[in-house]
């Protein structure tokens, strides 16, 4: 669909056949804006650059050569190849097809995504075994609990009532096996990851998949792209040189500024074809919009520049000579303005300017201008030289001859920045617990010098290239993995590589994406996280989609997906703790021989009511203090682990011996009073209990009454759905007598609030002086 036609050599003439058609061995011919309908190998080269972003990632074109590479070359540095599916961006080329369809680097990339798996999250994993665990567990609770009433009846005193009694017993059992289980939980993770969606959304994440809420919060390895994600995507100039100059002028008032670097800010304004247009849009190269941002920071009007001094003629820029050059007329003068790479600009250059002033350019200014650029290429920065010639006032055309004898004006060196926020974002992640790793297409020195300038490379941490990373047996990337901070020059096959690599090692890995070429990785790793500026293949492959494209999106998601996390073990503790209270006191009335302290109606409201708003509200609740303070969990680790399990416990068993306590008071009344405060102090201490599982570790006052208002909401309707069942005429429905006066219902209230009163005094206690 890229690429539906193709110009080639059949019978001996040009023809146009659709690319579908092409087969090895065909001789195809390339012009500036074709796309390169194969694979193949060059044969005569005119000047060709290509944009190989959708395989690579990097958007810098790629200059092409027919000359042959000796030895292995990473993807990004086969330069005597084309692939399917690039840009021609200038010149043009005649190849030999070499591969097609599935056989090209492109249709790997296929072939790939075909063979990726997704995973289940780790939550999806847990929920899916402690079903079953769940399901076993309460069905041979029921069975107990009906065989021991079945045998007490069938042995009882009233053989008369059996079949009756029977029946009854089994719909206990049943009503029991209701009320432990939590129906709504499903649900409620459902619905809590949902809200986690839309906190994300507004930080900058759209989510594709609901269950990547939940891995986001416990990623701990992320594998970042560069460019864009780690960096600006803008070339920016970052330092300048001009001869003989100790310090650099950094004066902006244009009248107090040097000879020359106004001449160097000329030639870099002049000698350049990108502009900003009236919508302040930047249209061009953006190596030249960075010289011309440049030039606006330092006060230079560059539109002025260029109105000011008009462009005669040009030489455009070729990968052959690696220069640029122009013809204007600056104050009167003819001059040739000429750009490129220092090492082409000083073996032309003839003079160089000093102090405003023209000098022959003799070893001592040679070798500080070497010496210069080894130290900015040293940063791994990009670095254009500039200079000029005087030409005859009657000049009108300039030949490829003009651009020797130059005068070497000085040195810009340019880099794609860091964003700033980047630096605080690698340092919460470390705080974390989590790995940040680089996987970019750019050469390894860029990339090694963005990963010390952020902090994301620590001691002992190294580089690799793409190639490196193939020479390695699975036994030396096992043991280096995690000293690995940066990979450079990569392919599609060594990002795969790299996340099935930590996937060995349990770790939960999120990768991010743009291209075609990252596709395969992203559906293959835990989490893939696609740039809301990719592609729509990268985007399709992925759970996770960046509207900014930016890695401090993904630290916010981070801290989002583990409150997300921290809220549904939350809610999952509030409705264990209430269905445990409810078996230890239903569990003590039969060993003890009991009257049974609820109905099996009883049961079901406590279970509807209660298994259901407020556990959606817990999962409103804001961060824990100090969450981007923990490691991230394990994925061996359970459920219940850490405090969860404590919790359900703790305050299970308090809310059983509440109610056994008011069941007792009852049962001196009547059994229908038993029962009927029994069922009052169930609900009431479930209800109260949101309160204090609204956080493991502050209590009530330190967390807030009043800052999540869904629980307030959540309670208060729950309260109402008590209150109901009060009243004259519901009453006997919910086996509530009409004896249940005031004063009952005080002790049955009181012993709710005493529950709940303990519950955090535990809690207390337990952080104070029990909690290592």
């Amino acid at each position: 669909m890229s690429a539906p036609v193709a110009t080639v050599i059949r019978e001996n003439e040009k023809k146009t056949v659709p690319a579908r058609e092409l087969v090895p061995g065909d001789i195809v011919f390339l012009e500036a804006g074709d796309y390169i309908p194969a694979d193949g190998r060059i044969l005569e080269n005119g000047s060709l650059q290509v944009n190989e972003g959708m395989l690579t990632g990097e958007s810098e074109v790629v200059d092409k050569t027919e000359a042959v590479i000796e030895q292995e070359a990473a993807l990004g540095d086969r330069t005597n190849l084309v692939f399917s599916s690039s840009l021609v961006t200038n010149g043009r080329a005649t190849f030999v097809v070499t591969a097609t369809g599935t056989k090209s680097e492109i249709g790997k990339i296929a072939d790939m995504l075909n063979t990726a798996e997704q995973k289940q999250t780790p939550l999806q994993r847990k929920l899916d075994a402690f079903s079953k665990k769940l399901g076993i567990w309460i069905l041979l609770l029921s069975v107990g609990i009906f065989i021991v009433q079945a045998a007490r009846i069938w042995f009882g005193d009233q053989p008369t009532e059996l079949t009756e009694e029977l029946v009854q017993a089994l719909m206990f059992a049943v009503a029991i096996a209701v009320a432990a289980v939590p129906e709504a939980l499903q649900s409620i993770v459902t619905i809590v990851l949902s809200v986690g969606t839309n906190k994300m959304a507004r930080q900058h994440a759209i989510i594709r998949k609901l269950p990547a809420v939940e891995t986001l919060g416990s990623t701990s390895i992320i594998c970042t792209d560069k460019t864009g994600t780690l960096t600006k995507n803008k070339m920016t100039v970052v330092d300048y040189f001009i001869p003989s100059q100790e310090e650099q002028d950094n004066n902006n008032e244009s009248a107090e500024w040097s000879f020359s670097k106004e001449r160097l800010l000329d030639i870099s304004v002049l000698c350049n074809d990108s502009y900003i247009n009236t919508d302040e849009n930047e249209i061009g190269d953006p190596t030249e919009i960075a010289l011309i941002n440049f030039s606006q920071k330092q006060g230079a009007e560059s539109k002025k520049i260029q109105e000011a001094n008009q462009r005669i003629d040009e030489l455009p820029f070729d990968s052959d000579r690696k220069l640029m050059s122009t013809l204007n007329e600056v104050n009167g003068e003819r001059l040739l303005l000429t750009k490129g790479g220092p090492d082409v600009m000083f073996d032309r250059a003839k003079y160089i300017l000093v102090n405003g002033k023209e000098q022959p350019l003799n070893q001592s200014w040679y070798d500080q201008l070497i010496s210069q650029n080894e130290s900015f290429s040293s940063q791994a920065l990009r670095v254009l030289a500039f200079g000029y010639k005087k030409l005859p006032s009657s000049r009108e055309k300039l030949s490829f001859d003009d651009e020797d004898d130059l005068v070497l004006v000085g040195l810009m060196a340019m880099i794609d920045p860091p964003r700033e926020a980047v630096y605080g974002a690698i340092k919460k992640t470390k705080a974390a617990g989590m790995k940040t790793i680089m996987i970019t297409g750019d050469h390894k020195t860029t990339a090694e010098a963005i990963g010390q300038d952020i902090g994301l490379m620590g001691e002992g941490d190294f580089a690799v290239t793409g190639q490196e990373l193939d020479e390695m047996s699975e036994e030396e990337l096992h043991n280096n993995l995690e000293h690995i901070s940066v990979y450079a020059r990569v392919s599609p096959e060594n990002k795969i590589r790299i996340v099935e690599a930590w996937q060995a090692k349990n770790q939960i890995s999120a990768m991010t994406g743009d291209g075609v070429n990252d596709a395969p990785a992203l559906k293959q790793a835990d989490i893939g996280i696609a740039m809301g500026s990719g592609t729509d293949v990268s985007k399709d492959a992925s759970a996770m989609i960046l509207t900014d494209d930016n890695f401090v999106s993904i630290v916010r998601a981070v801290e989002v997906g583990r409150t997300v996390f921290d809220n549904i073990k939350k809610a999952i503790a509030y409705l264990f703790s209430g269905n445990l209270g409810a078996i230890i006191a239903i569990l003590f009335a039969v060993i003890l021989d009991l009257p049974n302290p609820f109905t099996a109606l009883q049961l079901l409201f406590v279970n509807l009511v209660n298994d259901s708003l407020p556990a959606i509200a817990l999962g409103m609740e804001n961060s824990e203090p100090g969450i981007m303070e923990r490691k991230p969990r394990s994925v061996n680790e359970g459920i219940f682990a850490g405090e969860t399990l404590r919790s359900v416990i703790t305050r299970g068993s308090i809310i059983g011996i509440a109610v056994i306590i008011s069941h007792q008071i009852g049962l001196q009344y009547s059994v229908e009073m038993g029962v009927a405060m029994a069922f009052t102090t169930l609900i009431l201490s479930r209800t109260l209990q949101t309160f204090t599982a609204r956080s493991n570790q502050q209590t009530i006052l330190g967390v807030g009454f009043t800052t999540n208002k869904y629980v307030l909401a959540a309670v208060a309707f729950c309260l109402t759905l008590y209150g109901i069942t009060a009243l004259p005429g519901v009453r006997a429905i919910f086996s509530i007598p009409s004896s249940f006066g005031i004063g009952v219902w005080a002790i049955a209230t009181g012993l709710s609030l005493a529950a709940i009163l303990m519950m955090e005094i535990v809690k207390v206690v337990y952080h104070k002086y029990f909690r290592s």
